[in-house]
């Protein structure tokens, strides 16, 4: 066995596999059995209680209190019988996490001891001390008050031994101060905007529902490698390392076999996500070694979103387990591949129909197409808000290289997808059209069916790809809540479909018939939004060219791209849709700055401390080795061999010095830097300091550590490398 650099790394080598084991049952007898979902609602529940839930769950209707008691008691015979001691109201707090506080079913009995008691008042809503959870100004820290409400449409589960009972997270004077409160209102937004257009062509559709499939990639490391890189233990990314001579180049990793330890913690994951109803359906090896990604059946998109903060929650207790660290960080690894969360995003009619599908008739077709282009319209319209929506200071590393697509929002649509679009623009004329072009045109909608479902192709380059049924928003992070994208998605589609409806409305009031009055209208929003559709490779410098002659924004600087959240246009279309009022998207977008404040400036700390404390160092202890080598050389040989033998060694120890005294000096520029920018008190222009004065150190000090990394002794170096990372099995 070779000898390896750390002892942890030849304990993972020689590890035997033991044998996968799993109990000989179906999926399907305990899918769920965690979950308090209708089934068990109708056994726990009166069936008044019962009415009154699914009423809330499917129209939205409020649950008064009498109700509530009901339910709290039915749901807590459920969870006492199922082993649960406590229970949590569990929310998604402005931090890209979950939060929970646990209280356990006791309160003091009549006879002196205690009995489990749960009572509807603690199902409904709770007042956690909440006061360190961000809130951009929306109160200050000591108003520590703020209430959790129960959100009825994701149901309740137990974990491990709680209750845990999904929420929405208001302030005292009711801000929301989560993602899914607005989330929520954006879904709604979307209901009533795209079931006002539906009923143009179909009069029995009375809801839309928004759907989510999402696709969470990560990286699994060595849980000893992983505590032996404090940059990953401390900002989840290495903030140093020079790349491994052999990484994702040959693209062997990608959908081969999965590794027998990385399988046994896939098999245990999708085991613990059954049991809580999260209906798991792909795992795969990603393109970059120890990458992987998995992914659900589409479900209605609240629960979706709830389903992905789980299960991310799920994958680091289990990784644990097996002795695994879970890395959810866009771009933990330079040179290679980043992790993406894609969004796949759709919605759907009460009568079944998806409304991104193709129908089966023209008239099911125009449908398609108007939902269609009306989404190209909003996304044209709002670049810089959806791009907004998913850079942050983590996701800012990952855009734009390695199959991540480019910070330039753009649509691909596919080739024939694209031709329909140009034969509505040609067909449709600015005049009355004739019944022979009426007819021509819906001939050629006709024929959507056989030219889309096995000819749209994907394109990994693309921020937001049409996939044959759905848009895939492939922009969206790694760590990220799915909802920060979805809020803003949901939001600028439902404003688009609203002014749509209005303007046929107006055509059709003023005596054009319909069919005629959504040619027109689409025709127009074809042409307008046509600057966004592109098919082409993101990567080109051809495509960031063309892109600036079509007026589409290139911006990667995360606090330039938040200011889009500040213009009067953003606050009318949240205030209008009732998705988030002035107060809530202002203390957002100050959330936003002072993360990325924190994070820059927690790298920036992390490595400084590195580099003069580990990294600097070493490379002098190597550089004395070489000095104590070339002085003995100089004992023994002759002046002439010295010179000959000893010239490599001594450019070695020039360039190992230059080295050091430019980590140091860059160090003390950064420190300097940071000191300078911690003063400022706008959040806005703060990030901006830290953006331009702060960052570019971070790649400029990784830099010359990279090529130390290369000329120092393999022994001597103190940190897990690339290589060693990587390719742990």
């Amino acid at each position: 066995m070779a000898k390896f650099r750390f002892k942890a790394l030849e304990e993972v080598m020689n590890r035997v596999p033991g044998p996968l084991v799993r109990d000989e049952v179906l999926t399907s007898d305990y899918y769920g059995n965690l979950v308090f979902d209708r089934p068990k609602m109708r056994k726990y529940l009166s069936r008044e209680a019962y009415k009154a839930v699914v009423e809330a769950i499917e129209t939205g209707t409020a649950i008064d209190r009498k109700m509530a008691e009901q339910v709290a008691q039915g749901m807590k015979s459920w969870a006492i019988e199922n082993g649960a001691t406590h229970y949590t109201h569990w929310f998604h707090p402005l931090t890209d996490g979950t939060a929970e506080k646990h209280d356990a079913f006791i309160e003091h009995s009549s006879l002196g001891g205690v009995i489990e008691a749960f009572r509807g008042e603690l199902l409904a809503q709770q007042e956690p001390d909440a006061s360190s959870f961000p809130s951009g100004g929306i109160r200050q820290t000591f108003e520590a008050r703020g209430y959790t409400a129960w959100d009825p449409s994701s149901p309740a589960f137990i974990s491990e031994t709680t209750l845990t009972i999904p929420t929405i997270f208001v302030s005292y004077t009711g801000e929301a101060l989560d993602y899914k409160a607005p989330l929520l209102r954006s879904i709604k937004a979307l209901d009533l905007a795209a079931t006002a257009v539906a009923q143009y062509f179909d009069k029995s559709v009375t809801s839309v529902q928004a759907n989510l499939g999402w696709e969470q990639e990560y990286f699994l490391v060595d849980e000893a490698l992983y505590m032996a890189r404090p940059d990953l233990v401390l900002t989840g990314r290495t903030l140093m390392g020079h790349s491994s001579a052999k990484d994702q180049q040959l693209e062997d990793h990608y959908f081969s076999s999965i590794p027998t330890r990385v399988n046994r913690f896939m098999i245990e994951l999708e085991n613990e996500a059954y049991r809580l109803g999260i209906p798991l359906k792909t795992r795969h090896n990603e393109v970059a070694p120890n990458q992987f990604e998995v992914a659900p059946i589409f479900e209605e998109m609240n629960l979706a979103n709830d389903h992905n903060q789980l299960i991310m929650d799920i994958m680091q207790k289990v990784a644990r387990r097996h002795k695994f660290r879970v890395l959810f960080h866009e771009k933990p690894f330079s040179g290679i591949n980043g992790s993406g969360k894609h969004n796949n995003w759709s919605f759907s009619t009460n009568t079944g129909v998806n409304l991104l599908s193709p129908g089966k008739n023209p008239k099911g077709n125009l449908q398609f197409l108007t939902f269609v282009i009306n989404t190209l319209k909003a996304v044209h319209d709002n670049q810089d808000l959806l791009r907004a929506s998913i850079l942050n200071a983590n996701n800012q590393h990952r855009l734009g290289a390695h199959e991540a697509p480019p910070s330039i929002i753009s649509v691909f649509l596919g080739t024939e997808v694209s031709r329909m679009l140009d034969l509505m623009e040609e067909s449709v004329t600015d005049k009355k059209m004739t019944p022979e072009e009426k007819t021509a045109l819906k001939l050629n909608i006709g024929r959507i069916p056989e030219i889309i479902l096995d000819t749209t192709d994907r394109n990994r380059t693309s921020p937001f790809a049409f996939t044959g049924n759905r848009f895939e928003y492939r922009a969206v992070g790694s760590s990220a809540n799915c909802a920060s994208a979805l809020i803003v998605l949901n939001s600028v589609v439902a404003s688009q479909l609203n002014k749509f409806r209005t303007e046929v409305d107006n055509l059709v009031d003023s005596g054009i018939k319909k069919d005629e009055a959504l040619f027109h209208v689409l025709k127009r929003l074809i042409v307008e939004s046509k600057p966004i559709r592109f098919n082409g490779n993101g990567y080109s410098e051809e495509w960031v060219e063309e892109a600036s002659r079509r007026g589409l924004t290139n911006i990667k600087s995360v606090p330039e791209a938040l200011e889009a959240f500040l213009r009067p246009e953003t606050f009318r279309l949240f205030e209008e849709l009732d998705v988030l009022d002035h107060k809530e998207l202002h203390g957002r977008v100050e959330v936003e700055y002072e993360k990325f404040i924190k994070k820059v400036q927690i790298e920036s700390r992390v490595l400084g401390d590195l580099a003069i404390n580990h990294i600097v160092p070493v490379a002098i202890k190597y550089q004395t080795m070489l000095l104590q080598n070339v002085s003995l050389m100089k004992n023994i040989f002759t002046n002439s061999e010295f010179e000959d033998m000893s010239k490599g060694r001594i450019e070695l120890i020039k360039e190992v010095g230059s080295r050091i005294s430019t980590i140091k000096a860059m160090v003390y520029e950064m420190t300097e830097a940071r000191k300078k920018a911690n003063v400022i008190e706008s959040s806005a222009d703060k990030a901006e300091a830290y953006d331009k004065t702060v960052l570019p150190f971070l790649e400029q000090i990784r830099y010359h550590i990279d090529k130390l990394e290369l000329v120092v002794d393999n022994e001597e170096w103190p940190l897990p490398k690339y290589r060693e990372l990587l390719f742990v099995r």
